[in-house]
């Protein structure tokens, strides 16, 4: 959702699959299809919270988020694809560049888009959801 009234530079919005993110029983992923980073003329990022306190997410990595600036540090797919992992225990060391720790519980992500692009204004741009492993 996008708060065009106030932040025309800031889009922000919990994403989600149709149930509320609980990583105690569930690790989490979000895909990055190859060519459909978030569109903006600054950066975008994720960031985790702790859906019962609101605050920041404590963890090994003393990482709270993952942002485009981190881009080149993450494992892509053959295809292109970006997997970031949300989850409360890391998925092995090949993929803890994509690992955005989370509580071992309820969690809420924060997608921020800093000057979005007018695809995302409009919503033709669609975040990608964030959908428990399989």
């Amino acid at each position: 959702m996008c708060n065009k009234a106030n932040f025309t530079d800031l889009c922000t919005g919990y994403v989600s699959s149709d149930r509320p993110l609980d990583a105690a029983p569930h690790d989490y992923v979000m895909r990055i299809r190859s060519g459909q980073l978030p569109p903006v003329g600054a950066f975008w990022s994720l960031t985790m919270y702790d859906a019962k306190t609101r605050f920041l997410v404590r963890n090994p990595l003393d990482r709270y988020l993952i942002n485009s600036p981190m881009l080149p540090g993450l494992k892509g797919e053959a295809n292109g694809d970006i997997l970031l992992y949300l989850q409360k225990d890391s998925p092995g060391a090949d993929l803890e560049s994509n690992w955005l720790p989370t509580p071992d519980g309820p969690f809420a992500a924060v997608l921020r888009l800093y000057l979005p692009k007018q695809s995302a204004l409009d919503g033709i741009w669609i975040a990608p959801a964030i959908c428990a492993r399989a």
